[in-house]
């Protein structure tokens, strides 16, 4: 508990504290309703335009059991990348098809991914800012799929670090898109990923499919409750705030970790993390975790051998961080 987390992602502080008197001796609703109304607020969409589920983790397999057929349909996603998408389509019974980012600069292929695609590939994975390279995806491009694959495939794209980018999100663009769905989650830019909220976004037709998925009384009343009170005015500003604060502290934090000598490259990032390819992976591993510096090692895809991903967190965790790592370098 008191190790440095810098491994998941996570906002590095809550913003907010609930009120711990809840009777919970009755079922939730079966659909949020408060809720639901709440977050079509914050995205700006109509209710019939959104499906509130436990983290937009959940929204992505109930897509794929949507659209999905058990060992007859496919599903496409572009490695390395959010390691969910295929681990669902896996779970349903779908064929799991990926077409890899180029490497270095982890940029799609629009013609590749059209290429891969099967008369039964159904569902067409996108995560902008993607995780763990932190690139985004162009919306041309992400439209340009989504058009050439009506009446096939749906497309999703993923926007859990949205908050972080410039880049404009697509969920007005998805609300009356034929096959185009967006995930938005209040796990990171809200710092509730303990709450397990996000949402879909889509046009009522699709919304309405999907929710027929979705199992009754998913939604637990306490996180709610603590959603609800996280979209009061005054916690949204604090959310802001701490969106502007990790865009400082990430821009500080790369070009610091720049300097060292074993870091080799720093990719630019869109989200509220940084990834990097040092040297001694391993070694820098456990140098950190000995100090009690949890991050992510990655190895597993060619074009991340040696990378490390490092989630943005306070002033004081970043600075705990260049310390060992400055250590290291001189070891």
């Amino acid at each position: 508990p008191d190790a440095i987390r810098l491994n998941a992602n996570e906002a590095p502080e809550t913003h907010w504290f609930a009120d711990d008197e809840q009777a919970l001796n009755r079922y939730p609703e079966a659909r949020p309703t408060v809720l639901r109304a709440e977050l079509a607020k914050l995205y700006a969409v109509s209710e019939d335009n959104l499906l509130v589920t436990r983290g937009s983790s959940e929204a992505i397999d109930v897509v794929i059991r949507t659209f999905c057929r058990a060992y007859q349909d496919s599903v496409v996603s572009m490695p390395p990348t959010f390691e969910l998408y295929p681990y669902f389509a896996r779970i349903q019974g779908a064929e799991s098809i990926e077409v890899p980012l180029h490497d270095e600069t982890f940029a799609v292929d629009c013609a590749s991914i059209l290429h891969a695609c099967k008369d039964d590939t159904k569902v067409i994975f996108f995560c902008s800012p993607n995780n763990p390279t932190g690139s985004v995806v162009d919306a041309r491009d992400i439209l340009s799929v989504a058009d050439a694959r009506r009446g096939k495939s749906v497309v999703v794209v993923d926007e859990a670090y949205i908050e972080f980018s410039d880049q404009a999100s697509l969920t007005s663009v998805a609300t009356t898109h034929e096959n185009l769905i967006v995930l938005r989650t209040l796990s990171k830019a809200y710092a509730l990923a303990g709450a397990r909220c996000g949402v879909a976004i889509s046009n009522p037709e699709i919304i309405d499919i999907a929710s027929g998925v979705l199992s009754p009384f998913s939604f637990a009343a306490p996180s709610a409750d603590c959603v609800l009170q996280a979209l009061a005015p005054n916690r949204m500003a604090a959310a802001k705030q701490y969106v502007e604060e990790a865009v400082a502290e990430r821009d500080r934090l790369s070009q610091a970790l720049g300097e060292f000598e074993s870091v080799e490259k720093v990719w630019p990032t869109d989200g509220n993390f940084l990834l990097l390819r040092v040297s001694r992976q391993q070694a820098i591993l456990d140098s950190l975790r000995d100090r009690r510096i949890l991050i992510r090692g990655y190895g597993e895809h060619q074009s991340l051998k040696d990378c490390l991903r490092i989630t943005v967190g306070t002033p004081a965790e970043n600075d705990a961080l260049l310390n060992a790592l400055k250590d290291f370098d001189t070891q």
